[in-house]
């Protein structure tokens, strides 16, 4: 099969012929439809996610199950899937406490060699799955069946971004009807926070970007305000947009210890600071201690919105096939396996909001 593979620091995927590992008992071999470009892929490449060379990456995907090991009960040949990139084992600590998002096998999936290059060196694959390929192996618990007729390109989308962004207004914040948000860092994960926010029922939804088109998209996702850190300091711009108080809930989804400084200080007394983006693991966040205590501002951090992706896969694709969350608007473009490296271009030059591979 083909993949793509990261190979060193901060430099450009090599697309290869590999060989796939053979699966153990609770495998499942999936031929990978779609596989969305998601910003923690660059995060790989240029160290801020810590994950050693050399691995197939990719995290967002969906496709078909081609076989199942012989412990494997919960799929079978030709089911339609979504790759999780948290498994969920069901039978762990926060698996059981409604918290799966949290499984205690997260890091134990992620570093199984699941191929091997031609000189023999093994191949993890990024958080167990290793989309950036024509196929993948991996363990049950890192896939969820789904029913439904969505395009390929849409669906990848839930395995990460989508899920993230939708969750984190919904399950982390459970933002309320008629309140503000402000939403800082349109990409796709942050598009998907709008629609969150838009399918709560909030009544003003402020998207922050530098970038034209980025704030064009969230306008037509739901955002009722755009604003461009250009047009001076993003913390006035929100203060007069909120008669001064600031926002019910401020998302940071960039992962810039500033900017979630900047998203705390756009939240109002008693409201809530959302942190979606990922840090460099050593990066620190130092918070004003008055306005958390006398304030009574909320913290929160989030990892994959608070999702329960048993339940919470399903109920996307319902939301939507009935309309209420546009997956489509999304897509800005598909490109083939070999253009990967260009589609990361794009990402990081803010040409598009997601490109997936087809």
């Amino acid at each position: 099969m083909r993949a793509a593979i990261f190979t060193e620091q901060d430099g450009p995927l090599a697309v290869e012929d590999v060989t796939p590992a053979d699966p153990g008992p609770r495998d499942v071999v999936v031929q990978v439809s779609a596989s969305g470009i998601c910003h923690s892929d660059l995060s790989v490449i240029n160290g801020t996610l810590p994950m050693p060379p050399p691995a197939i990456l990719g995290h967002e995907g969906t496709g078909v199950v081609e076989s199942v090991g012989t412990e494997v009960r919960g799929l079978q040949k030709g089911d339609r899937v979504i790759g999780t990139f948290i498994p969920v084992c069901g039978t762990c600590w926060y698996c059981r406490n409604n918290q799966s998002n949290l499984c205690e096998n997260t890091y134990t999936v992620m570093m199984n060699p699941r191929a091997t290059r031609k000189d023999g060196t093994p191949l993890p694959a990024m958080t167990g799955l290793g989309t950036f390929a024509e196929q993948m192996t991996c363990d049950e618990m890192s896939l969820v069946k789904v029913e439904t007729d969505l395009p390929d390109d849409q669906l990848a989308l839930i395995g990460c971004g989508v899920t993230t962004g939708v969750g984190s207004a919904l399950n982390t914040a459970q933002v309320k009807p008629g309140s503000t948000c402000v939403v800082i860092g349109c990409g796709g994960v942050g598009q998907a926070v709008v629609q969150g926010a838009r399918i709560a029922g909030a009544a003003r939804i402020i998207a922050v970007d530098p970038v034209q088109l980025k704030r064009d998209m969230a306008l037509k996702l739901g955002a009722t305000d755009a604003v461009d850190p250009a047009d001076g300091d993003v913390v006035a711009q929100v203060m007069d947009r909120t008669d001064g108080r600031g926002a019910d809930y401020a998302f940071e989804v960039i992962g810039n210890p500033d900017l979630i400084v900047q998203a705390f200080n756009c939240t109002r007394q008693g409201g809530t600071t959302i942190a979606v983006g990922v840090p460099r693991s050593d990066a620190m966040i130092t918070i004003p201690s008055f306005p958390l205590i006398l304030g009574e501002k909320r913290l929160l951090g989030t990892v994959y919105g608070s999702s329960q992706v048993r339940r919470d896969f399903p109920r996307l694709i319902g939301l939507v096939e009935t309309g209420r969350l546009d997956l489509g608007g999304m897509v800005s473009r598909t490109i083939a396996l070999d253009q990967v490296n260009d589609g990361l271009r794009a990402m990081q030059d803010g040409e598009v909001i997601r490109s997936v591979i087809k």
